[in-house]
């Protein structure tokens, strides 16, 4: 049987595109085969970097459990700093990974195009081929000169033709389908390299902010233990002179809080703030907080502490408007929070994360679930590196300015969230 001209047109046609598409492969910069040897190569170097990130936590860990001293808190120091300049390389490789993971998926999206073109192509010469065969009526054809047999073999051949069609098109859609789910994946990644860029430029803030510490402890105590210790007694004085005042401006509040307009309590309605939990100090009248009564004014502990190092990525515990972020420090150093983040969300509920090294949002960001806030610290009143994670009633809940009666501090202005005491409420009870 003879092939129509029209069928063999619609093959060269194909193989044209083929040719094309071979073409572009051919023509990378980087082969695929290369790219993914590269991107391998970069998940291994994420891999060791995160089992030596491990090791420094392990020994940061260790570190806490023993007594506050300055040779323990410079060695800590020394250790957050190199485990803050290991958090950096991995985030330099994963975002070097990332855009090796969007260049494979550019040359994917270059080559399915072009050979979307090419089977677009097809199908429309196809289209017009059969349109002309099914307009040339039979009489036409026998009146030409042909014969039978002839006729026959062009019928075969445009059933040939028709079924090819319909495979160009099923492959088309397949072709168009797989393109748009690379263009998907792509823009993922590229959303995750842009949050990859902000939490480099968050790890070197903080970096910065830990070497100011370092000299700020030696130049303050002149390498001395006696004055390290003094400065101890002399930050816990400064904290029950506050927490005093705080309580007796909070009890004087007395906001109205309406119960319903509250989630009912459960897991799951807000998501922890950290990858990995450790809860040091738990909510309410804790061991900690009756054995030092003077720390809490006697009201117990108004969230919940979580291990963290210095530069651990803090995220917003749902989805929120920034309400208020502030460094308590600017206005008496070890009093309070430190730099501290609000979020209220839109369930009743706020959220507020205190003790950061460096504050990663601006008053009135909207937030997403999981975003990061900031990074753990021990700004503030705080006896080591951690979050303090507190859980207000938002109709509870206020950013003003309140001034300091201690003595160390006195006629300075603090800005702060404060609350009713009512206002407080127990984090696990949500989490």
């Amino acid at each position: 049987m003879r092939i129509p001209a029209a069928l063999q047109y619609v093959f060269s046609i194909l193989l044209v595109g083929l040719f094309f598409l071979v073409f572009t492969l051919s023509a990378r910069a980087e082969t695929p085969e290369e790219l993914r040897a590269r991107i391998e190569e970069r998940n291994k170097q994420i891999r060791d970097l995160e089992v030596e990130i491990a090791e420094f936590e392990k020994q940061l860990n260790s570190l806490g459990k023993e007594k506050q001293s300055l040779q323990n808190t410079i060695k800590t120091l020394d250790l957050t700093r190199k485990k803050i300049t290991k958090d950096i390389s991995l985030t330099q490789s994963r975002i070097a990974g990332k855009d090796l993971e969007i260049s494979e998926l550019k040359g994917d999206i270059s080559d399915t195009s072009t050979l979307i073109r090419a089977q677009t192509e097809g199908v429309r010469e196809s289209l017009r081929t059969i349109n002309e065969l099914d307009e040339e009526p039979v009489a036409t054809t026998m009146l030409s000169g042909g014969n039978l047999s002839s006729f026959f073999d062009d019928v075969v051949g445009t059933m040939t033709l028709k079924a090819e069609l319909e495979k160009q098109i099923g492959e088309l859609k397949k072709l168009k389908s797989g393109l748009e789910t690379s263009k998907n994946v792509a823009e993922t990644k590229r959303a995750e390299l842009a949050v990859l860029k902000r939490d480099l430029a968050g790890q070197q803030k903080v970096l910065d902010a830990n070497r100011a510490q370092q000299q700020q402890i030696l130049k303050e105590t002149q390498n001395k233990e006696a004055n390290y210790q003094a400065q101890l007694t002399e930050k816990r004085k400064i904290h029950e002179a506050f927490e005093q005042e705080l309580l007796d401006y909070e009890n004087q509040l007395k906001i109205a809080i309406d119960p319903s307009v509250l989630p009912r309590q459960g897991k799951g309605v807000l998501a922890w703030p950290l990858d990995n939990v450790r809860i040091t100090q738990y909510f309410g009248n804790t061991p900690f907080s009756t054995a030092n009564p003077q720390v809490y004014s006697g009201r117990g502990h108004n969230g919940i502490d979580l291990s963290a190092s210095v530069g651990t990525r803090i995220k917003a515990s749902r989805s929120g408007m920034v309400k208020g972020t502030g460094d308590t420090d600017l206005t008496c150093r070890s009093a309070s929070y430190g730099k501290w983040v609000l979020v209220e969300h839109g369930n009743g509920l706020s959220t507020l994360y205190a003790h950061l090294s460096y504050i990663g949002v601006t008053t009135g960001q909207q937030v997403s679930l999981g975003e990061v806030v900031g990074y753990s610290g021990n700004t503030g009143y705080s006896t080591g590196p951690h979050l303090h994670f507190a859980v207000f009633a938002t109709q509870g809940v206020r950013i003003q300015q309140l001034p300091s009666k201690a003595l160390a501090c006195r006629g300075r202005i603090y800005t702060l969230p404060v609350a009713d005491p009512k206002a407080y409420l127990n984090p696990l009870s949500y989490l």
